[in-house]
């Protein structure tokens, strides 16, 4: 079990299937760009967290609901979490939800302005969503969904056994990053055309095992060598 203190944010598994770099940029270094993506991104999480909490039929959706997990050390806030009543004679388990009668199973949706991206790192995200929720509610979350902003659909997600070991082998992997304070080298490919880092990366600057940090520190060094100190 994590202390409070010790929390990551949920958002931080999605960089580190990414690029590990990439996340030890962000939370070591905590440099930060933006790109058109990112921007693009960041209006659909604003506009999927507003609004109030609202019931249609069977189903309770609750937007932007904070959640924790003490077992994987994890924080963030989720765009949108719908509560589906659970029918009598069905037999699930469920949640009970304040002011609210039955059994209710919570549903996390994610959403993401892009496509679908050939990685997991969408699928980890959710399922973290996903465990947290059952740490929080004592109920198991068998089924979320992404809702991609360039199809404009959904796409259901099953929480396996493999996704959910996956999910948690990434979360020990991103504390073990952020405890070493190592920023892994830098390696470029393909993906880093459309990484908003990318500059403050230099994959082809900032060598095989020096951190952005240490590569600035030695350019202004050698800066001011070149002035005589001046800056």
């Amino acid at each position: 079990m994590y202390d409070e203190d010790d929390l990551l944010p949920i958002s931080a598994l999605s960089h580190l299937v990414f690029c590990e770099r990439r996340c030890a940029l962000m939370y070591i270094e905590g440099a930060w760009a933006e790109n058109r993506f990112t921007t693009l991104g960041r209006q659909m999480h604003d506009r999927a967290h507003e609004g109030a909490a609202e019931t249609r039929g069977d189903c309770r959706i609750v937007r932007g609901l904070r959640l924790r997990s003490l077992r994987l050390g994890l924080v963030g806030q989720a765009d949108v979490v719908e509560f589906h009543r659970c029918k009598p004679d069905d037999g699930l388990p469920g949640t009970a939800l304040e002011g609210r009668s039955g059994l209710w199973r919570p549903f996390p949706v994610e959403y993401k302005s892009g496509a679908p991206k050939p990685d997991r790192c969408d699928e980890v995200q959710l399922c973290a969503q996903a465990l947290c929720l059952e740490e929080m509610m004592d109920t198991p979350v068998w089924e979320g969904a992404l809702f991609y902003g360039k199809p404009k659909r959904r796409q259901e997600v099953g929480f396996t056994d493999e996704l959910r070991g996956e999910t948690e082998r990434l979360a020990l992997r991103l504390h073990e990053v952020v405890i070493q304070g190592r920023t892994p080298a830098a390696a470029r490919g393909a993906k880093c055309r459309g990484c908003s880092l990318l500059e403050v990366c230099m994959p082809t600057k900032a060598g095989a095992a020096r951190s952005v940090s240490a590569y600035l520190s030695a350019a202004v060094a050698e800066q001011l060598g070149e002035n005589g100190g001046e800056p």
